[in-house]
């Protein structure tokens, strides 16, 4: 974990004298404690264990005290996954994380957005972390690692240039103190840094609507009326979109119902027209009807000859014989 995007740890007690717990019997209902100016004050002998021993596993009453340092401003997922491999190098370990101050960072690194106290109490209450030491030195000394009773000290294995060093954990290193975790790429605290920049205009915006200040954000008088503006732009924007959506909502429904009622008409149109020609077709009752009807009626009145047939015929004057003489 190097000092640009350095681990977490866990919750705060008083500043001022702390009793002492084991830390096998520290639940995650408490935060970690802070290191006394003056270092650990156990009673039990701390020998020094070797890397293999560690391995093993030491006694409940002996844990491996594991050392991991940073800066861990905007603590995230990246610190804690590195003070999560820390606290799990050895099968009995005791987590101390240092984090340097303001002061030492701004010296040797830069401006931090988060400050020393919000940092220490962003690492107090992550879960890995048993003791938080705060203004830790950027370089560690055989003394600091005394003062603390540190076995090993963690971070990630590629060099951390700083302070006029190529490493300033070449000599842990060399003293075999040195166990190595792993970095989570793809988040940093400089990556969250530049996103901010990235997106400065919309984060300003969206604070001006929250109801900070233009003072508060730093903004000046013609930048602050232009974010109004955009402020105003955007929620005429959303006021259309919205209208319009509601109105393809609409007309979306509107030709769901059309369509259905054409359906409707359609399925009710063949029914009457089959219906018709059920009742009306040369095969239906009406027609059937129609034939009885007529049937009765030519029984009732039978057909005569036409007048146009011989029978019928009108008898043409004939002259009469003169009556005999």
């Amino acid at each position: 974990m190097s000092k640009n995007r350095r681990n977490g740890s866990r919750g705060h007690q008083a500043h001022g004298h702390q009793k002492r717990r084991p830390p096998a019997a520290k639940t995650l209902r408490e935060p970690a404690i802070f290191a006394k100016d003056s270092g650990t004050d156990s009673e039990v002998p701390h020998d020094k264990v070797t890397l293999a021993q560690a391995r093993r596993g030491t006694p409940a009453h002996r844990p491996v005290r594991v050392y991991a340092d940073g800066i861990f401003d905007l603590f995230h997922s990246g610190h804690a996954r590195a003070l999560m491999q820390a606290k799990n190098l050895f099968p009995n370990t005791c987590l101390i994380v240092g984090v340097c101050s303001d002061q030492l960072t701004l010296k040797y690194k830069g401006y931090t957005v988060m400050t020393e106290a919000e940092r220490y109490e962003a690492l107090i209450h992550c879960r890995y972390v048993d003791e938080v030491v705060r203004d830790a030195p950027w370089t560690i000394t055989p003394e600091f690692l005394k003062k603390h009773r540190i076995d090993f000290v963690a971070h990630d294995d590629i060099p951390y240039t700083s302070a006029g060093s190529e490493d300033v954990y070449k000599h842990i290193k060399a003293a075999g103190m040195f166990v190595a975790t792993q970095r989570t790429e793809g988040i940093s605290t400089s990556d969250l840094i530049t996103r901010i920049v990235r997106n400065y205009d919309v984060y300003v915006r969206r604070n001006l609507q929250r109801g900070y200040t233009a003072r508060e954000l730093n903004v000046g008088f013609i930048n602050e009326n232009k974010y109004r503006l955009q402020n105003q732009v955007d929620k005429m924007k959303e006021k259309v979109r919205t209208v319009e959506e509601k109105s393809k909502d609409l007309v979306h429904r509107v030709e769901e119902k059309s369509h259905d009622l054409i359906l409707k008409w359609e399925e009710k149109s063949r029914e009457f027209i089959g219906n018709f020609l059920e009742l009306f077709g040369p095969d239906g009752p009406w027609h059937m009807i129609q034939e009885r009807s007529g049937r009765v009626l030519q029984a009732l009145s039978p057909y005569q000859s036409p007048h146009t047939s011989p029978s019928s015929s009108p008898t043409r004057g004939r002259s009469r014989s003169p009556p005999a003489l």
